[in-house]
């Protein structure tokens, strides 16, 4: 056993891990972030995208020992936890959910992008949702949703 620390949306964890245990079952099975899902199992999905130190990753992919000292954001962070954020406000409107599965990744992912590019261009939004899958939706209202995500953030941004 290891302990590490880490911060995961705002708040600060002190946890006794096993070194082979990976990020995901570090957030859903001690911690209980369960917005954060396992899909593939090999990085290839993006069903369990999470965001470490600004920057998007595969949850199953990283060892829980490598986010020591790291600020992780998972699907439960984002929001407040009485209004929604204007991503997922926008991925209901543009109806860019449908079973929910990879929308947890697709909204980490959205905001990973927003966060650095705020006004990005559909190409570049379909590169920024490039390592998630979805097999309901076709991505085009995905990327509807994204774009009008920027454009809320924006008016949000001056009003501010």
């Amino acid at each position: 056993m290891k302990k590490i620390a880490l911060n995961i949306n705002g708040e600060e964890y002190v946890v006794d891990i096993n070194e082979d245990m990976r990020l995901i079952d570090l957030l859903r099975d001690k911690l209980h972030f369960t917005g954060t899902k396992e899909g593939c199992g090999e990085g290839e999905c993006g069903a369990c995208t999470v965001i470490m130190d600004g920057e998007t990753v595969n949850s199953c992919m990283v060892l829980a020992f490598q986010a020591e000292g790291r600020e992780i954001i998972t699907i439960e962070g984002v929001g407040n936890g009485e209004a929604l954020h204007p991503i997922q406000k926008a991925f209901l409107e543009e109806g860019a959910v449908q079973c929910g599965f990879c929308i947890p990744g697709m909204v980490l992912s959205a905001k990973a992008l927003l966060d650095k590019k705020p006004a990005p261009t559909r190409n570049e939004i379909r590169e920024g949702i490039s390592g998630n899958l979805c097999r309901c939706t076709g991505y085009n209202k995905i990327v509807d949703a994204i774009d009008k995500a920027s454009k809320y953030l924006k008016e949000e941004g001056e009003t501010k």
